[in-house]
């Protein structure tokens, strides 16, 4: 009888004792969301034909080599409150220069930390195939709906 008693105690320690999974299911910094619309109709989404991007002294993005789409998702530079992209589409290449201020916030113990961007600005833009562009919010906190819009 001690002997059952002693392993039912064993048991409900063991079960007792053991802690929950840490997996992150959480947001983890976001991209920026851009779409593409015509810049005669507006509210018209435009596919792109995207020959790469890529941002400054970086690689260009592998996904975005050779593709038709009517929105990307890029990463913003952690180490400094800009980032400068070149898209090309059909040879013509225009570049864009984002500027914000990074703040990092804990999301949980399993994903750590995840950068916010604030005051989002385009800082400067050249104009040979893109022909306007619109920020729709100014905090970039998730990747729900796109950030700015580019008219071409």
């Amino acid at each position: 009888m001690k002997k059952q008693i002693i392993l039912l105690l064993l048991l409900i320690i063991a079960v007792t004792s053991c802690e929950k999974d840490d997996i992150c299911i959480d947001a983890v910094t976001p991209n920026l969301i851009i779409r593409f619309y015509k810049d005669t109709i507006p509210t018209e989404l435009k596919n792109v034909q995207l020959d790469s991007v890529w941002a400054i002294n970086k690689s260009k993005l592998s996904n975005y080599k050779g593709i038709e789409t009517d929105s990307i998702a890029i990463p913003l530079n952690l180490n400094e409150n800009s980032t400068k992209y070149i898209l090309e589409n059909n040879t013509v290449k225009d570049t864009i220069e984002f500027t914000y201020t990074r703040s990092d916030v804990f999301v949980s113990r399993s994903c750590g930390y995840k950068t916010i961007f604030n005051d989002f600005q385009i800082d400067s833009n050249t104009n040979n195939w893109i022909k306007s562009i619109t920020i729709n919010n100014t905090t970039i906190t998730n990747e729900k709906a796109a950030h700015i819009n580019i008219y071409h």
